[in-house]
C-alpha cells in the first residue's frame, strides 16, 4: 500500500522535467492528476515504494523509462474519426497530390500516422486510399507511437465489436475478418502499413510524406516542444506535402513555413515548395 504522500512537490518537479526532457510532454498542475494516477499504478506493478526510488530507476533504466511513457500516453481513437478530415483527404488532398505527383512521374503516395495510439487512424487511412486509388498509384503507411503497448495492438489489427462503429458495412465486409470477439484487420491491407517506435520529440527516420497526420497530440507539449515537432515534420516532408493535426490545435502563431489551407470541408496545412 503507498502512502497518501507518497508523490511530493519535489517529485513532481522531477517527474516533469524528466518526462519533457525525454519526450517534450509538458505535465502542468491541471493533469497532473494524469501522471500521479499512472505512477501509482507503475509502482504497484513494480513494487517500488515510493516515487522518489522509482524516479531513480527510470533516470538510469532507458528500458523501464520507455514503459512508463507507455503508460502515462493517453491513448483515445476510433475509426474514421473527424470525418471531415477524410473527406478532405479524398475530395481536396489526394486531386491536389496526384496533379503534382503526376508530373514527375512518381505514382506512390507516402504517408506518416504520427502517434496512431491502437492503428484506428492508419488503417482508416489505408482503407480510404485502397479504394480510392488505382493501377498505377500506390500508397505506403507508416503509423508510429511513443507507446508500445499501442503498437502491438495496432499490428494485430483486432477490434471488439463495439469499437468498429463508424466503419461503413462495405469498408468491413471488404477490409476486416469477423472473428471471436470482434473483427480483425484483413492481412493485405496490414501490410500496407509499418508499424514503428518514434517519439516526436526527435527527427524523423523516415523522408519525403506527402501526407502526415498528427492529430490530437501537439496538445501534450509546450510551444517550444510544439515548434520543435513541427519542424521535424516539415524537414520529413516531400516538397509538396500536407499535414493534418487536431481540431482542436492550430500553428497560429507559431513561426513555421507551412501555409494554412482552408477547404470546403475542414482546415489543414501545406508544404508548398
Amino acid at each position: 500500500m503507498l502512502d497518501a504522500n507518497f508523490f511530493t512537490d519535489a517529485d513532481f518537479e522531477n517527474y516533469r522535467s524528466l518526462l519533457y526532457k525525454e519526450s517534450g510532454i509538458n505535465f502542468t498542475a491541471t493533469n497532473k492528476p494524469i501522471l500521479v494516477q499512472r505512477l501509482r499504478v507503475r509502482l504497484q506493478e513494480c513494487n517500488v515504494p515510493t516515487a522518489k526510488a522509482y524516479f531513480e530507476t527510470i533516470s538510469t533504466n532507458k528500458e523501464e523509462l520507455k514503459l512508463f511513457l507507455d503508460a502515462i500516453t493517453t491513448n483515445l481513437t476510433w475509426f474514421f474519426r473527424n470525418q471531415p478530415h477524410f473527406d478532405a483527404l479524398e475530395k481536396f488532398v489526394l486531386p491536389e497530390l496526384i496533379k503534382e505527383k503526376k508530373l514527375k512521374g512518381d505514382f506512390t503516395v507516402r504517408i506518416w500516422s504520427a502517434g496512431c495510439s491502437s492503428g484506428e487512424e492508419p488503417y482508416t487511412i489505408a482503407m480510404l486510399l485502397a479504394e480510392k486509388l488505382s493501377l498505377p498509384w500506390q500508397f505506403e503507411i507508416v503509423a508510429s507511437d511513443l507507446s508500445l503497448k499501442c503498437l502491438m495492438s495496432a499490428k494485430e489489427g483486432f477490434y471488439e465489436k463495439p469499437r468498429i462503429s463508424g466503419v461503413p458495412d462495405g469498408y468491413l465486409k471488404k477490409y476486416f475478418d469477423e472473428v471471436a470477439g470482434g473483427y480483425k484487420i484483413k492481412e493485405f491491407l496490414k501490410s500496407r502499413i509499418k508499424f514503428d517506435y518514434h517519439n516526436l520529440k526527435n527527427a524523423s527516420p523516415w523522408q519525403n510524406f506527402d501526407i502526415i497526420f498528427c492529430r490530437n497530440v501537439l496538445i501534450y507539449f509546450d510551444e517550444a516542444a510544439q515548434l520543435e515537432v513541427v519542424n521535424h515534420f516539415w524537414n520529413s516532408m516531400h516538397p509538396k506535402a500536407f499535414l493534418y493535426i487536431g481540431h482542436s490545435e492550430s500553428l497560429f502563431g507559431m513561426k513555421t513555413q507551412f501555409e494554412f489551407v482552408k477547404t470546403e470541408w475542414t482546415t489543414l496545412y501545406k508544404k508548398w515548395k
